[in-house]
Order: structure tokens, then C-alpha cells, then sequence
């Protein structure tokens, strides 16, 4: 049944190896000691009502003691003055316990500030939960903060006691006779831990940049809102890296390019200008990843103008293939150059720079694309390797199907783009990574993977660091 799939599928994720926050050179083999599922959306649509059944019969299965339930609501601001209203709070929770889910915990949203005690005393006594585990999450100065504040009301203590946690580096033996530690000598070891100090400096770091940064993001999916949501963090964890106030500035890139119509209105044109213009006092210009033909020609110009410029850019995906293209034809002088994703009946060896891979079907639709974490061998020496710390071998997550043509690999490394990343797991030759040398340009590089899915807010992915380093260099000599 497709609850007991579920069920499976959870337990098989919490057993999946981990590394250590306190050792970042683990290797990845640590057992996992609680597993966090978020079960999104909203209560009772009939979407989740397969995955609401399923994890209450998961707490069956497993113990109470095994598992708790986090129960995160909006409680509405309404009025003059301002009032915190709870009631669709309590409906919510009432609805939670007619499926069969009893809530450990309320975190409860608000923009007002901190949730006060009347409404708090309200919740607690329409749904049952205690008070001091009726959490409050108001709007803060960045999300980062939002764990200190779960940790100044004392949460992490509330859920070693209701999971019957031990603490590692805390003494078990306490004079309660309680088989967990107290709650005070819990907070107190959590607030002098290392991972919550260095925590700390991040969120308070966010709140005190030295500068701004304007990134360039020239896309297609523009008006999508959560489209390069990952790439959009990733730039932000390399922002809070460098002390950087992130902007972006959203291209459409199929707002670059006339092609030559004479019924071009002049709203389009004022668009076009004013797309250039921007990209023009950018410090940096990203170009993520994405699938057809519209706005590719935007993106090649984008790229165009960065590398003729000297202006940091990064290609994704996509985007790397884009400056191969643009390399080719205005470096290699191939104007016909192009992408047989997009163009069909390509000159073989001459213009098709990005191919199909070879082990691709094109007649079966589904588990085509080349997915997953794949190895890529840097080239010593190179740009590259030095952002990714002189290791020999990276792990990136890839999502294609297409991919530069190895039959131009040398044509291109005679002209100056080089490159320095490729595949090593036995598929065939491929490109990965490309760059030009800085005393070329002070940032040119391109990846066939998503460095996007590995960056992390204490630890920005290199390629995304390396840009935002490289666009803040650029800054500091423009004298903005």
C-alpha cells in the first residue's frame, strides 16, 4: 500500500550515512541520530492525506518515544490596535487530532513579534500543548537568526526530553532520577557549543555587511519566482562569506537580443535598453542553467559581453554551454556555431559544439538525463583547483542531457578556454569545467554541473565563492 511505501521510504533516509558538523573531514559514514521530515503544504488538502496516514501510522510503528510531531501555523495579525489572532490555529490543530496526529510542539509564525503570553495562554488551553512548547517564530532581521531564537526559548532542551535523547559530552547521571539531562545543563552545553558560536557569527555577520554586490542573473525563468531559488542562496551564502550585500538584478534574456524586427515597439526597445544597462552596472553576471530554445541567444550575448569586458561571470549547466558557444563563434570564428539541443542538422565537426550525449535515447521519454553526484577530475594549477582547496577530485550533482563536444576539446584549449574539469567515472569524455587563465580575465568560468545543490550557509560552494570574490575585486577598482 502506498502508505507502507512511505513509511519505508522514511526509514530508509534515516539510515542514510551523515558526515559531522564537528568534523568537517568526516567521510560521510556517520549513522544519522534523528531523522527531520517536513510534511509541507497544507492540512487536510488531499494531496497529503496519504503522507498524513503514513506517519501517524509511523509512530505506531516506531514509539511514541521515537517520534514527535512540530506543528508550524501562521497565527494571523488583524486589527488596530494590532491582535494576534489564534483561532485558525486551534481549527488547524483540531483537524490535526480528528487524523489520528497529536502535536508535541506549536511553532507559531507571526509578524507582530514574539507571540504574547494571552495568546500563547489561548493555544495551550484550545489544543492541549503545554505552554512552555508553544514556540514563537516572528519575523527577524534574516532567517539566520531563527535558530537562536528556537534555542533562547529553549527548544532544543524540549526535544532531548520528549525524544529521550543523550547528550554527547554531557555526564548522563543526574539527581532527579530522570534519564536525561536537565534542561539548563542541556541549554547551557548547546549555547557553548562550537556549531552554535560559529552560528551565531554567521546570523549576526548577515546583519553587518562591508559592501554590495550586484550579480547579474540572466535567465529565462525570470517571473518564476522560486525558479533559481537554489542558485539565488548559494550566491547569498558566498555574499555572507565576503561580508557582501547581495542584489540582483533579474534579465530577461530574451529581452537582449531585437532580432532584427522592424515591429519592434519602442516599450520593447526601452526593455532591451534598459536589460543592457543593468547588466552593465553589474559587478558579476551569473548564467544558470535551463531547457529550450528562448533566450538563448540572449544568454550567448550576456556572456559575450562579460568576457570582452572583463566582468566576473559564471555559466551553469546551461550557461556553460552557452560560452562554449560564444567562444567559438567569436573567438574560433564559427558564426554558424550552436547546440544541437536547439538547432537540428548541425554540420558535423564544424558547428555542432554541444551534442547529444551518446549513451542517450532520444525516443524514450523519462530517465534520459545523465543525474546524480559524479566525480570531476581538476586540473592541477588551475583556477579551479585552487577555489576547491588543491583537492585533485570534487563530487558535484549533474541534471543534463547534452554536452560539449570532445572532438573540439583541443581546438578550444589552442585558443585559451581551458578545460579543467572532467568526467571520471568511465562514461565517456567529458567536459565538466572551463576557464580562462586570469591574466586573460579575472573570472570566466563555466560548469556542466549545478554547484548550486552543494553550497551551504557555513560553507559556500567555490565556484559561487569564487565569483563573488572576483566581483568584489572588480568593485573595489571601479571605485563604487
Amino acid at each position: 500500500h502506498i502508505v507502507d511505501v512511505i513509511q519505508e521510504w522514511v526509514l530508509d533516509v534515516a539510515k542514510v550515512p551523515v558526515t559531522s558538523h564537528d568534523d568537517p573531514n568526516s567521510d560521510g559514514t556517520l549513522p544519522p541520530e534523528i531523522c527531520i521530515v517536513e510534511l509541507g503544504g497544507t492540512l487536510g488538502d488531499i494531496e497529503s492525506m496519504p503522507f498524513v496516514e503514513a506517519l501517524r501510522q509511523l509512530q505506531e510503528r516506531v514509539g511514541y518515544k521515537q517520534m514527535c510531531f512540530v506543528h508550524v501555523s501562521l497565527i494571523p495579525v488583524l486589527g488596530s490596535p494590532p491582535e494576534q489572532k489564534t483561532k485558525p490555529t486551534q481549527h488547524s490543530v483540531k483537524q490535526m487530532r480528528q487524523l489520528g496526529l497529536t502535536p508535541d510542539f506549536l511553532c507559531c509564525r507571526n509578524s507582530l513579534g514574539e507571540l504574547d503570553l494571552g495568546a500563547k495562554e489561548k493555544l495551550s488551553g484550545f489544543t492541549s500543548v503545554p505552554m512552555e512548547r508553544i514556540v514563537s517564530l516572528h519575523d527577524v532581521s534574516n532567517i539566520y537568526h531563527v535558530p537562536l531564537m528556537l534555542l533562547e526559548q529553549n527548544f532544543p532542551a524540549m526535544l532531548v526530553e520528549r525524544l529521550r535523547l543523550n547528550v554527547k559530552g554531557m555526564d548522563d547521571k543526574v539527581t532527579d532520577g530522570t534519564s536525561f539531562p536537565k534542561k539548563e545543563r542541556i541549554m547551557r552545553h548547546v549555547r557553548e557549543s562550537e556549531a552554535m558560536k560559529s552560528w551565531t557569527r554567521l546570523a549576526q555577520s548577515v546583519d553587518d555587511p562591508q559592501g554590495e554586490c550586484v550579480i547579474a542573473m540572466v535567465g529565462k525563468y525570470c517571473n518564476q519566482g522560486d525558479a533559481y531559488l537554489s542558485v539565488v542562496k548559494a550566491l547569498t551564502h558566498a555574499a555572507i562569506a565576503t561580508r557582501q550585500q547581495l542584489r540582483i538584478e533579474w534579465i530577461d534574456a530574451s529581452e537582449l537580443i531585437t532580432n532584427n524586427d522592424p515591429f519592434e515597439t519602442k516599450a520593447q526597445t526601452q526593455k532591451r535598453e534598459s536589460a543592457w544597462e543593468r547588466i552593465k552596472n553589474s559587478d558579476g553576471v551569473v548564467v544558470p542553467g535551463g531547457f529550450g530554445s528562448r533566450g538563448i541567444e540572449g544568454k550567448i550575448a550576456a556572456i559575450q559581453y562579460a568576457r570582452e569586458n572583463k566582468v566576473p561571470c559564471l555559466g551553469i549547466c546551461l550557461g556553460m554551454q552557452c560560452a562554449v558557444i560564444e567562444y567559438a563563434r567569436n573567438v574560433l570564428n564559427k558564426p554558424h556555431a550552436h547546440s544541437a539541443e536547439f538547432v537540428e542538422g548541425l554540420e558535423e565537426d564544424h558547428n555542432d559544439i554541444v551534442v547529444f550525449m551518446p549513451e542517450g535515447d532520444r525516443e524514450r521519454m523519462g530517465g534520459t538525463m545523465r543525474l546524480g553526484s559524479r566525480e570531476t577530475c581538476l586540473k592541477q594549477g588551475s583556477l579551479v583547483h585552487r577555489l576547491y582547496g588543491n583537492v585533485d577530485n570534487v563530487l558535484e550533482r549533474h541534471r543534463h542531457r547534452y554536452e560539449v563536444n570532445p572532438g573540439f576539446v583541443n581546438v578550444f584549449e589552442k585558443a585559451g578556454l581551458h578545460f579543467v574539469g572532467r568526467n571520471t567515472d568511465g562514461s565517456g569524455d567529458r567536459m565538466e569545467v572551463i576557464e580562462l587563465e586570469e591574466s586573460i580575465h579575472p573570472y570566466f568560468v563555466g560548469a556542466q554541473y549545478h554547484p548550486e545543490f552543494t553550497s551551504r550557509p557555513q560553507k559556500p560552494n567555490p565556484l559561487f565563492l569564487g565569483l563573488m570574490k572576483a566581483s568584489q575585486r572588480a568593485r573595489l577598482v571601479a571605485g563604487k
